[in-house]
């Protein structure tokens, strides 16, 4: 069974960068794509970011595509998604989660698309 863990949240000033880490235990990474979701207070949980199993994909949701970074190593069986410039709006849970898809080169911000799921890190961009 795949488990995924987040990690790298935290609290950080209007401005400033993280960077969140989903590290999986159970299988290897480089046959699932990953999304990346966030749940902020008052929203539904949105799509962020995904990556193709083999990383030839990138997506990014539109408010968030020039402040973030999706990539993985699969020899790490890591995927790290770093953010810039964040914003108090950007506070909530982010979560990463798996989908089974080896030998394609695509990956969706569905939330209906995915497995597996881990339990999401706080960030908090607060002055």
């Amino acid at each position: 069974q795949l488990q995924l863990v987040e990690s790298g949240g935290g609290l950080v000033q209007p401005g400033g960068s993280l960077r969140l880490s989903c590290a999986a235990s159970g299988r290897t990474l480089d046959n699932y794509a990953i999304g990346w979701f966030r749940q902020t207070p008052g929203k539904e949980q949105e799509g962020v970011s995904c990556i193709s199993s083999r990383g030839s994909t990138r997506d990014y949701v539109d408010f968030m595509k020039a402040r973030i970074t999706i990539s993985r190593d699969n020899i790490k069986n890591t995927v790290v998604l770093e953010m810039n410039s964040l914003k108090p709006e950007d506070t909530g849970v982010y979560i990463c989660a798996a989908a089974w898809r080896p030998y394609t080169g695509f990956c969706m911000k569905n939330q209906g698309w995915y497995e597996f799921w881990g339990q999401g890190t706080q960030v908090t961009v607060s002055s």
